[in-house]
């Protein structure tokens, strides 16, 4: 039987790192994700390169940014034909499936390729009784959407050819907005006030306009569906919004209960067939997700809380039990981990780096000491202005050129440009941009250098405002 190790790939949507416990959290616990952080490596620096759903998932399986895979906003498809690794994994022995969340696009060249069985919900799905794709077969599924892909995914594993190596990508809908739970976690926190977050009360000052401008604030922006229950009267305006963080975070953290729960069904599965010593399991979510913080749920911000991606990865035969690893990791790098592993060769288009040498605690001396990010779907659903930007370890340089440039779903209404600068050793909140600030004049100009220099590293050109 092959030694190519088997690869669990468990990823959710919109599940921030500070709603798990290995990560620190102080509002929840997840006792299955951890078990993987304890019996593997937790990441304290994963990033996205765009943090909303359709890119980044192009990204994670293509290993490529998103003006090389044209899957730059919500609004765009994969092209099918494109290389992604599961195709790579597919002609190279392995037995491959995606089971849950797809949201590439469906139909045509957009429906999953390079996977030998693939069931995936339309766009983002449904929490009850969903209807998904069942290999191209439109079907409708009784239950709850993640125990629903929890069920197949065992299905699927219990009848592949044991033969072979497997590549299994289990996605998950949750916690994704409206963030509906099920009935065995409907009255979790039900007798408790969940913790503020310190930033709560953001008033978005000493910024650029761009916070100020976006709409997903939980004081204002929630709709009925958010909520699911009346407004009490007679609220002031701080109690109204202390009542809506509550309703928001306590369902949040009910649909990420449950999703722990069907982990640890599948880590279950694993130790029962043996097969635990042989097979990567990653859990990880496609971005992070703002919990209250600055005032806001949804992600799109070059902030942390939307940067920054939860990743904790278990494989006996070669990472060590309770790792922590602080070097600097995209969601690029996953489709080149993957080929490494399996020993298949990472084709020269990719650009992400495998990130096995970290995982046996062996960092290169030329391992990236910044990142960049882009989004590009300007004011679209919260008005949030398009941005790029650069990420060292210790600043953040974020530049909101705010144009559409003619990108799917994205609104033609350009704003003035602005620039943000944070300091995020005395400034971690990101509270206050020192981008104007005299004493940071040098650091400004040596960042802004570097920032078009990882542009031109990675294929991408600095904005020019049209004439």
């Amino acid at each position: 039987m092959s030694q190519q190790p088997n690869i669990l790939f468990i990823m959710t949507d919109d599940h921030a790192s500070h709603a798990m416990t290995c990560y620190g959290s102080r509002i929840n616990e997840t006792p299955n994700m951890d078990r993987i952080a304890d019996e593997g490596m937790l990441f304290n620096n994963c990033f996205c390169t765009n943090s909303i759903c359709t890119p980044s998932r192009a990204t994670i399986l293509t290993g490529t940014y998103n003006h090389v895979n044209n899957v730059t906003t919500l609004s765009s498809k994969i092209d099918g034909r494109i290389t992604t690794y599961p195709k790579l994994l597919q002609a190279n022995g392995y037995q491959t499936a995606v089971i849950g969340k797809w949201h590439l696009g469906h139909g045509g060249n957009a429906d999953p390729t390079g996977f030998d069985y693939w069931c995936v919900l339309p766009g983002q799905g449904l929490y009850h009784d969903p209807v998904m794709y069942d290999m191209g077969e439109e079907k409708e599924f009784k239950g709850y959407a993640t125990d629903i892909i929890t069920d197949m995914s065992l299905d699927w594993l219990r009848q592949r050819d044991r033969q072979k190596p497997f590549m299994l990508m289990c996605h998950h809908k949750a916690p994704h907005r409206e963030w509906s739970p099920d009935e065995k976690h409907m009255h979790m926190y039900e007798d408790i006030d969940i913790p503020e977050p310190e930033t709560l009360w953001d008033d978005y000052s000493n910024r650029a306009s761009a916070a100020r401008e976006a709409k997903m604030r939980i004081s204002r922006d929630f709709n009925e569906r958010d909520l699911k229950f009346p407004i009490p009267e007679g609220l002031s305006e701080e109690e109204e919004t202390k009542w809506k963080y509550q309703r928001y975070i306590k369902d949040y953290l009910r649909c990420v209960a449950s999703v722990d729960d069907n982990i640890g069904r599948m880590l279950d599965y694993l130790d029962e067939e043996g097969l635990t010593e042989n097979t990567i399991v990653v859990y990880t979510s496609d971005q992070g997700f703002f919990l209250g913080d600055h005032g806001w749920y949804d992600k799109r911000f070059m902030y942390e809380e939307s940067l920054r991606m939860p990743f904790v990865i278990r494989y006996p035969k070669e990472i060590e039990d309770g790792s922590v690893c602080d070097d600097m990791i995209l969601n690029a790098d996953f489709a080149s981990t993957f080929l490494d592993y399996a020993g298949v060769e990472i084709p020269e288009e990719f650009q992400g780096r495998s990130i096995r040498p970290l995982l046996q605690k062996q960092t290169p001396e030329d391992w990236r000491k910044a990142m960049y990010y882009r989004y590009w779907m300007h004011l679209s659903h919260h008005n949030v202005y398009a941005h790029y930007g650069l990420r060292t370890h210790r600043y953040k340089l974020i530049y909101y050129y705010a144009d559409a440039l003619d990108q799917p779903g994205a609104v033609d209404d350009p704003r003035e440009p602005e620039w943000e600068l944070f300091d995020l050793e005395i400034d971690p909140l990101e509270m206050n941009s020192v981008y104007h600030d005299p004493e940071y004049a040098d650091l400004v100009e040596e960042l802004t250098a570097k920032l078009h220099e990882m542009q031109a590293e990675v294929g991408d050109v600095p904005y020019t405002k049209a004439s």
